[in-house]
This record gives C-alpha cells, structure tokens and sequence, in this order.
C-alpha cells in the first residue's frame, strides 16, 4: 500500500483506499492527499459506494449483500498517516502493534455474512475500529441535512462544538434512576407486594431445602460416570495396577531389576550416576500411579442404590438450574439476592427512609452536573450561534441565525444527557420571523446551513483541544439542491476547510470541482458483458476535460473547455 508523508500543517491524512469485490466494483485503489480531494463521475458510477465502504472501515454494520455477485468476500482496506497519541494510545490497549506514523485498516465481508477486521495486519474486532472511527474521519451522508435536526442531533452538534463530555451527568442521572427504582419497587400496590412476597418465599423455600453447594453437580456428573461405567472403569484401573506391580513380570520388577544393573555399570563408569537417578524416579513415580490406582479400584461403589441416589440429585439440582440460574453460582447468587429482597420489603420503611436520602442526594449530584451543562450549553450557543451566522452567509445566503437552548430542570424533563432541548432558528429572507430550520428551509438552504454548522463545530473541536478534531471529513453530495453563486461559495468554503485538515468530497458541481488539490474520476465501464468502476488521478488536461463534462452534458464542446479552463485558473 501507499506509504506517504504525514502533511506539514500536522492533519491526520487518509492516504488509500482499496476495495475490492464490493458492489459493482471489481478492484479499485484511490489515493488521496493532504487538502481537498474531489470525487466526481457521473450518476451511478460508484462515488457513494466509496464512502460507505470507507464508512465499514470506520465500524459500520457490514451485510453480506455488498459482496459482488460471483465472488467469495469483499475486501475494504485504508492507509491513514498520522501522529496522534491517542490513537497510539488505542492500539496499545487492544494490543495491537504501531506501524509507525501508518494506521493500516483492512475488512473482509464474505459471502456467508461473517467478517474478519485487521489493524497492522493483526487480527483486531469491529469495536476497535468503533475507537478508532472518531479520530480517523467524520462522514457526512447525504441525507444528514434533514436527519441532523432530529432533537437528539441538535443537542450532540452542540456539545460537540464545545468539546462537552456527558460522563458527569450521565453517571448522576445512572445512580439516581437505580434508587427511584428500587423506592418504585417498594411502594408498589399491597397486592402486587404480597404477591411478589408470596413469590420469593417459595422460591427461597425450594432452594433452602434443595441446599445445593457449589461445584457440587460438577462432582456428582463424575461420579455418575464412573458408577454407570464401574465394571469398565474397575477393570481398566485394575489391569493397570496389575501390570505395573501385580504380574510376576510387572513393570515396577523390571524398573528394579534395570536399576540394579545402572548401580553396577555406574561402579565402573561415573557418567551413568545420572541416568541411574532418573531410573529411580520414574520406578518411585510407577509405584505411587500404582498406589493410585489400587486405592481407586477398591474405592469404586458399583452399588445400583448408589447410582440411583446420584441421579435423583442430579435431577433436582438440575430443575434448580433450569429455574434459577445456568450454573449452581448463579442459583447461589439468585438465593441471595431474593433474600436480600425478602428483608428489604419486610423492613420496608427502615429501608425507604434511607433510599429516600439517597435519593436526595443522587438528585442533588444530578442537578448539580445539569445545571453546570445547561450553563456551558447557553455560553457556546451564543458564541456559535453567531459563527455559524458568517459562515452560512458566506454562502451566498442572507440569514438570520439563532441557537435556542430551552428547558426546564423539573425531573420529568431529566435524562441523560441533562435537560435541555435545543433548536436552531433561522429566518432566510429580511423581515421574515425565526423559524425551526427543518421547517423553514429549502434542500438547497439545508446543505448550506449544515456545511455551516460542520465548518463552525470543526473549528470548535480544534480550538477547545479535541485529539480527534484533525479527522478528516468527508462529504458525500454536500451541493444538493445547490447551483450558480451558491456553489462557487461552497467551493470557497470547502477549499478553507481544507488548509487545516484533509476534505474528501463526492460532487456533482464543476464550480466545487475546480477548487480540488486532488482530482479523481470514477467511472463505470462494461467489459466482458459485466459492469465495472473504475477509479483514477486526473491530470490537469483531464481535469480540464471532466470539468467540461460537468458544464455542458456528456457532449464536451471548445466553449465547455474554454468555461472549465477559467473556471481552474479563477479557483487555483
């Protein structure tokens, strides 16, 4: 694979992607460098099938039906430069080894839906890619314009613009939900307590009197064993005894009989002292395996009433297991936890009175993480709300922009991630009022307004010291809906993204197109009677011509050339 150089301005780069037996695509392998990379071809070609196989190294779920038809497994691999410590840090805990400044990613998919994950070329899981996901690359999928408005996304987009961890209030709100459930249980209905009483009293009762003890049913399988098999098992202990001590030929005589001459032979020759001593101990460890296995043939019970006594315990024991529990631990530990259950109802007010100061406390510490959230939340909105006013008016729009951090903190409106709602207000023409942006806006205005937001929470992540803010980005079709002045914005846009962290970007826009550091075409071929993508660099000729495509339709004329000529001069 390609091994290039991390970029001077320190941005973590994706360096290659290979795919093979994916989709329509056969074996492709794109190379990428530092800055903006712009992927173009025409519909279908393939430009989106990249993204999602870049999104399985990332730890996307994987389904069989990506593999190619007629082929075994698919193959998705990537080569990442970067000198994050944190990601060092990754795979030092999964105990996988560095390969320098080179992260090197590779999936199988095969055809009967399992899956095998590689980093370094050792054998990793899909949850380590999961940790690796947020430092390598961030994907921005077509339809996330609508999708990022959804509440929860709205209330993430901003913690993330401010570096905000939820661990504090999500362990607060963890710890307080645990004792309002524990009081709930108690002061159930009477009859729904009695019941449950009724409940765990028998089945106490079943298990006291059972008196099952750990490891015990292990035991008696062995014994079942041996009293089920004893004329076997006594004959196979007994023929060994006896052929090791009991046959006048036996082979602890022989051992004897070997020794004495060693202890003649080592008169005359010192070197056999030690073989004489090895003799002695391999007769001494034959005697004790023969002493062994005398006491266990006299020790076997080939009593019937013996072997019917074991399988009625077997039996009981086995219904405990079936009813409380896989192994006679769990059944152990269910009886406890019953029991403590038993004296936590029958010591009911004893026991509420002190949840409920637990309670009053684990509310307090709630209250305590929200309220501090809610406020560092109100602080970043402001600060945000009017970055991301710039930046979408850079765009060629004209906005007003407001972020509304709301909510009360009464406890129906607690959760995990604290109690606010979020929404992002927008009103696109003067004079008219605010309104929520996933009502307001158009599909062409909702693309602008996320690469806004993107741009703006990028920038947030690197000024507050986020390990994973140098990721790249990659967007998938961030020009819906847009065209003219709009898209030499995004171009302009994307390209100043591009200066301090590497952007990977699939459009259909020769104004975006021509603002590229990196070019590459995919495109879709029909060889042998099969559909085929390819993937290739353009040189600046090339450019010129794709570029001409994208102006004026399949048909490429001089004016197309002449247009996309000015187009890469002006965005150069």
């Amino acid at each position: 694979m390609l091994a290039g150089k991390t970029p001077s301005n320190g941005c973590l780069v994706l360096r290659e992607l290979r795919v093979e037996n994916y989709a329509v695509i056969d074996n492709v392998v794109v190379e990428f460098g530092a800055g903006l990379n712009l992927l173009t071809g025409e519909t279908g070609a393939g430009k989106s099938i990249l993204v999602d196989a870049l999104a399985l190294l990332l730890g996307e779920k994987a389904s069989s039906d990506v593999v190619r038809h007629g082929t075994d497994k698919a193959t998705v691999a990537a080569v990442y430069e970067s000198d994050d410590p944190a990601i060092a840090g990754i795979l030092e805990e999964n105990g996988i080894d560095s390969a320098g400044t080179e992260i090197i990613l590779r999936r199988d998919i095969s055809a009967s839906g399992k899956g095998r994950v590689y980093i370094n070329n050792q054998p990793a899981t899909v949850a380590v890619l999961k940790a690796l996901a947020p430092r390598l690359a961030v994907i921005h999928a077509q339809n996330q314009a609508i999708l990022m408005f959804d509440p929860p996304e709205r209330l993430a987009l901003l913690d993330a613009a401010a570096g905000l961890t939820l661990n504090g209030v999500a362990e607060a709100y963890a710890k307080w939900k645990e004792v309002a459930h524990r009081i709930a249980e108690l002061e159930k209905g009477e009859q729904e307590r009695l019941r449950l009483v009724d409940l765990w009293k028998y089945q106490l009762k079943e298990i006291h009197d059972a008196n099952p003890l750990a490891g015990e049913d292990l035991k008696l399988e062995s014994e079942k064993r041996v009293l089920a098999n004893s004329e076997r098992v006594y004959g196979a202990a007994s023929g060994a005894f006896a052929v090791l001590y009991e046959v006048e030929e036996s082979a602890i005589a022989r051992l004897r009989t070997a020794t004495k001459h060693m202890e003649e032979l080592s008169r005359f020759d010192e070197s056999f002292r030690e073989a004489l001593g090895q003799l002695e101990s391999a007769r001494i460890t034959a005697e004790d395996v023969a002493t062994t296995l005398r006491d266990f043939a006299d020790g076997i019970d080939a009593s019937p009433e013996r072997l019917a006594e074991v399988e009625d315990r077997l039996a009981v024991l086995d219904k405990l297991r079936r009813k409380y529990g896989e192994t006679l631990d769990d059944v152990l530990a269910y009886e406890q936890q019953i029991a403590g259950k038993l004296n936590e109802i029958e010591n009911k007010d004893e026991v509420l009175a002190i949840l409920h100061k637990e309670l009053a406390v684990a509310a307090a510490k709630y209250l305590t993480e929200a309220r501090a959230l809610s406020n560092r939340r109100l602080e970043v909105a402001r600060t945000l709300q009017g970055k991301v006013e710039g930046e979408i008016n850079d765009l060629a729009m004209k906005v007003k922009f407001k972020i509304e951090v709301s909510g009360s903190d009464e406890e129906a409106n607690w959760g995990a991630s604290g109690y606010d709602r979020v929404a992002y207000m927008i009103s696109t023409n003067p004079g008219e009022p605010m309104g929520p942006i996933e009502e307001i806006a158009s599909g062409g205005e909702l693309s602008r307004v996320m690469l806004a937001l993107k741009t703006s929470v990028e920038a947030g992540r690197s000024h507050t010291g986020n390990s994973d803010a140098q990721r790249s980005l990659v967007f998938d079709e961030i020009d819906t809906g847009i065209g003219g002045r709009a898209a030499d914005a995004v171009g302009k846009k994307l390209k100043a993204l591009s200066r301090t962290k590497q952007v990977l970007c699939i459009t259909h826009l020769p104004q975006i197109a021509s603002f590229a550091d990196h070019h590459v075409l995919i495109e879709k071929q029909e060889i042998a009677g099969r559909t085929k993508t390819r993937v290739r660099a353009l040189s600046p000729e090339e450019r010129r011509t794709e570029i001409a495509r994208m102006l004026s339709g399949a048909k490429v004329t001089e004016a197309s050339l002449r247009n996309a000529e000015q187009l890469l001069r002006a965005n150069a």
